[in-house]
């Protein structure tokens, strides 16, 4: 089949051609070499002129893509006329490239093995390639590793001159034959036989450059993973972690049990839901913003152990730590307190770590965590006091004292830019949590327990059995960001009412206020934010659940995306899931 190439870009071609007199093994070279790139119009084959020659034009063009797509879809219908499938049904397979590394890793350079046990089957998608007039090596990439694929003239005949003109890079490709290993060491399968199993219309970013837009790598995940095989190596990771919390937990006599999406009222938090109608219903529905109330009523219908992990859903901001769907996993178990929880929180992330990382010593983005147990347990309070030099104790309900002085502080402390957050505190255990946040929990790099918030800002935990106006409660946090939270439940149905209650007066109220605040010319943003306001409601069935009674238990709830950021080094969300949230691309 004959390509017809620009006569820029043959002139290109030629000028690289001409620069390079002597192949990698020191002889003269050939007249062409075919290296992985995708900015050849004949499908991803380049003529270079040196070892690391970088091309001088970007291959991603529209007009290159469109030139390359138009060249790979001639070569389908060439197949068809020859009697090829371009797109397989089936290969199979008798070993991955890994398989066959670790089987063949003591043959020596220059071996190769002819015997019947030794011919393999082998299948993936081809990275590279180079051709050296009757001789041509290909990578092969599967979901194991990578291989050589060594292909010759003598033993393919016809199918040789397919390969050249119509295998390109990015094509999946089945592959039989023998093994052996070259003078240079590289384990190869001697191709005596191979089929394009699927036929790649695009071209694969380029080899030098790789795929480097933020944007793009997350909207073309896909891409990601073929260009960047570290990428799909933090997926693998996350399956593992997700795997071995599912082995902790249930070592130990939890249940995994399924709770609704879509829910009648959006409870367990306070999060602004995701709104969505039910036709037949003819009602609103929510996407839950937590599973913590279904997983309570599994306590009351007589389950001692349960979780969930599972697909959050929240309607609020993006940020490197934030996605408005995350996965998490919510346990709870009957008889136990909060104490109980710290424990199984330390064991399930530290057998995590070994599980991914073969050891407690990590680097995350610069800074070494040491997850080795026990972990650091310290109060809020005590925290605050460390950091602050205030001791919220001795304000007892005076608000008007404790805004004073927490905002002195954090003026000398150069917080001057968190005025407002400390205005807007409808308490003084409001103002504790606030100051905290603002000031010490950014410090907390190694894992540490921060226990005993308070009654204000956790309207499901159990009273502090000795200190009032607190409850027992804790957060865990690593490298400054919580990767834990869990409770004491709380378990009476009167007190769980009147806190309710309360959140939604409080939510009311901070509702009122910021519409307060709008200017007469603002009116019309304002009516839009009002469209979107959400309300904050009382679960009426999850009360009536506790008056039958539920048990004395704790419960724990761990962000999977932010332990797989942890244990990946990965920097932001965005990276250790898959297809994240994105604006939709305006093409």
């Amino acid at each position: 089949m004959e390509v017809a190439l620009h006569p820029l870009r043959l002139k290109q071609l030629l000028h690289l051609a001409a620069l390079s007199k002597f192949d990698t093994l020191g002889k003269r070279r050939p007249p062409s070499v075919f290296r992985c790139s995708s900015s050849s119009s004949a499908g991803a084959i380049v003529v270079s002129g040196g070892r690391n020659r970088r091309p001088s034009s970007s291959p991603t063009s529209t007009s290159d893509r469109e030139a390359v797509r138009e060249i790979r879809i001639k070569k389908v219908q060439e197949l068809r006329s020859k009697g090829l499938d371009a797109y397989a049904y089936q290969w199979e397979r008798t070993h991955t490239a890994n398989q066959l590394q670790e089987i063949y890793r003591d043959l020596g350079n220059g071996e190769e093995l002819t015997g019947e046990a030794n011919h393999v089957s082998i299948a993936g998608r081809i990275v590279a390639r180079r051709a050296f007039g009757k001789l041509a090596f290909l990578t092969l990439r599967d979901d194991s590793g990578t291989i050589q694929l060594y292909c010759e003239k003598e033993r393919l005949l016809d199918q040789f001159d397919h390969l050249k003109t119509l295998v390109d890079i990015g094509d999946i490709l089945g592959a039989r034959g023998s093994i052996k290993r070259t003078e240079k060491g590289e384990l190869s399968v001697c191709v005596a036989s191979f089929s394009i199993l699927t036929k790649s219309l695009l071209p694969l970013p380029d080899k030098y450059h790789g795929l480097t837009d933020i944007d793009k790598r997350y909207r073309q995940r896909y891409v990601d993973m073929i260009a960047n095989p570290e990428v799909a190596d933090i997926f693998r990771k996350r399956a593992k972690i997700i795997s071995e919390i599912r082995k902790t937990v249930e070592s130990v006599g939890f249940v995994e049990v399924e709770t609704p999406v879509l829910q009648g009222a959006a409870g367990g938090a306070e999060a602004r839901p995701f709104i969505t109608y039910h036709n037949s219903l003819g009602q609103d529905l929510y996407l839950r913003i937590a599973t913590e109330l279904h997983l309570k009523r599994m306590l009351v219908g007589g389950f001692d152990k349960v979780y969930e992990i599972g697909r959050i859903f929240r309607n609020e901001g993006l940020s490197t730590r934030h996605n408005p769907e995350f996965t998490t996993i919510e346990m709870y178990e009957a008889y136990t307190d909060y104490e109980s929880m710290m424990n199984m929180a330390e064991d399930i992330i530290t057998r995590c770590a070994l599980a991914v990382n073969g050891k407690l010593t990590l680097d995350y983005q610069g800074v070494e965590i040491c997850l080795e147990r026990p972990w650091r347990r310290e109060t809020m309070h005590n925290l605050v006091k460390e950091a602050t030099g205030i001791d919220f104790n001795t304000f007892g309900d005076d608000l008007t004292t404790a805004k004073e002085v927490a905002w002195q502080t954090l003026k000398d402390g150069g917080h001057n830019q968190n005025k407002s957050s400390i205005e807007s505190c409808p308490s003084v255990g409001h103002m504790l949590n606030e100051v905290f946040e603002l000031v010490v929990e950014p410090q907390l790099l190694q894992p540490t327990f921060v226990l005993d918030y308070p009654v204000e800002v956790s309207p499901l935990a159990k009273p502090h059995r000795r200190d009032a106006g607190l409850t027992e409660r804790f957060e865990l946090f690593v490298c400054g960001r919580e990767m834990a939270n869990a409770f004491s439940e709380l378990t009476d149905p009167l007190d769980q009412r009147e806190r309710l209650e309360e959140q939604v007066r409080q939510h009311k109220k901070k509702k009122k206020n910021a519409a307060a605040l709008v200017s007469d010319a603002q009116q019309e943003e304002s009516k839009k934010v009002d469209d979107d306001a959400y309300d904050v409601t009382v679960d009426e069935d999850f009360l009536t659940a506790l008056e039958y009674g539920m048990p004395p238990a704790s419960g724990m709830g761990i962000g999977i995306d932010r332990l797989v950021m942890l244990l990946t080094n990965s920097a932001s969300i965005r990276d250790v899931i898959a297809f994240p949230v994105l604006k939709t691309s305006q093409l």
